[in-house]
């Protein structure tokens, strides 16, 4: 049977869609344009158009299968990452621009910049993966659009005030996407939660999908930790020690993820959230400390930490956040990119003080360092409480608790409409 409020999509998604992408198409007819020097095309192209492929795989593919684990949710996880990414990545290059167009007059449109945009969106996704199942495509849309705000604003702050590189503002993609999402899991809180909902489950066949996004993230996170390096760092070995680094953080991360999996286990079996995620942790944390490391077993240490701080998160810590603060994290966002995020800011934290020459060197650098997560997590906790006040308001129509996980109150399927 089709939930009571399935219906009002016809009357909010639509104009919704329609209103923003023609706001969307008149901002691009104005005030974008295409960078015209084609020597600098052609550079840009022969320097990002492969990393910004694996970027887009990323998040297209990546976060799109990821979001296929739950049972009854595998169409929505999939088909809503989709939608959000095509709508979020313009509202992205917009944003991004507009620094440009109060300087030029116009926001100029090259491979770089549909990197960062597409950046910006995994950010948005990562803090939607915390109330995965739980709000209708409307407020996905609306999570998107104010997270990216969000973290444009956050970047531009620690620019312009903290003079921290562009870089270091972009990778902190991770700790605002998931503090963000943490804070809308806490004021979107459904009574009940604390047992789990019969449809938040998963099966074999949705398994398998999410695995193959663990797998396409996995295969080209090193393109996204290293894509953007040579912007701040025109030496082309800062790009390859990125790769370096990332990759060996990463395969770290994944042995170690499944022995602890194992470890933690009552049966001793290999737990599937944990593959799917904590695989990942020590991309994450390599990600933020990536402008510090510069010796291979620190890459593998980073990797290490990540997935035991990751695969203990989600087996002891997850269940905590829903018991103790009832912030009900539907993918765990917290322990697979919050605290690894938070471990890789403390690590080049302190590679930065034991490189430096002198104390007032390190002093410094440690005042404006801490700084720069201390604005970082108010800003995006902060949002995040805003955005899930707002959100919570009837006017959005909220999904029913019992069709919470369930692809019916979304799409069409056939065969039960034969049925009826």
């Amino acid at each position: 049977m089709a939930p009571q409020h399935a219906q009002s999509l016809r009357f909010r998604l639509p104009p919704l869609l329609f209103f923003l992408q023609t706001g969307f198409i008149v901002v691009f007819i104005f005030y974008v344009k295409i960078e015209q020097n084609v020597q600098t095309k052609q550079h840009a192209f022969n320097n990002y158009y492969l990393e910004f492929q694996d970027v887009h795989v990323m998040v297209i593919l990546g976060f799109g299968f990821l979001a296929t684990f739950l049972v009854r949710y595998s169409f929505s996880g999939a088909g809503f990452t989709l939608l959000v990414a095509a709508m979020a990545v313009q509202w992205a290059v917009i944003l991004n621009g507009v620094e440009s167009m109060y300087h030029r007059g116009k926001i100029c449109i090259n491979m770089r910049s549909l990197v960062v945009a597409e950046m910006c969106t995994a950010s948005s996704l990562i803090a939607i993966g915390a109330v995965l199942g739980k709000t209708n495509p409307v407020h996905l849309l609306l999570i998107a659009l104010l997270e990216i705000s969000g973290f444009v604003l956050n970047g531009w702050l620690l620019q312009t005030f903290l003079k921290v590189p562009f870089l270091n503002t972009i990778m902190l993609l991770h700790i605002f996407g998931a503090f963000f999402g943490l804070m809308l899991s806490w004021v979107l809180y459904r009574q009940g939660s604390e047992q789990q909902h019969e449809k938040e489950k998963i099966d074999r066949k949705t398994g398998l999908f999410s695995v193959m996004g663990t797998l396409f993230l996995w295969m080209f996170w090193p393109s996204f930790n290293s894509v953007l390096v040579e912007v701040d760092h025109l030496d082309r070995g800062r790009s390859l020690r990125a790769v370096y680094s990332t990759y060996l953080a990463l395969a770290v991360s994944a042995v170690t993820a499944a022995g602890f999996s194992v470890l933690t286990s009552p049966q001793g079996k290999l737990n599937l959230f944990h593959i799917q995620r904590c695989t990942l942790a020590g991309g994450v944390a390599i990600g933020v400390a990536m402008s510090a490391v510069h010796l291979p077993w620190v890459a593998m240490a980073i990797g290490f930490a990540a997935a035991l701080i990751s695969t203990l998160g989600s087996r002891y810590i997850k269940p905590l956040m829903l018991f103790a603060f009832e912030c009900h994290d539907t993918c765990g966002v917290l322990s697979v990119h919050g605290l690894p995020g938070i471990l890789g800011w403390m690590v080049q934290l302190l590679l930065q003080i034991a490189d430096s020459d002198d104390l007032t060197t390190a002093v410094r650098f440690a005042v404006f360092h801490i700084c720069t997560l201390l604005i970082t997590l108010s800003l995006s906790m902060s949002l995040g409480l805003i955005t899930g006040f707002l959100l919570k308001c009837n006017f959005w129509r909220p999904t029913q608790n019992k069709k919470c996980f369930d692809d019916q109150a979304f799409w069409e399927f056939p065969h039960q409409a034969g049925k009826r």
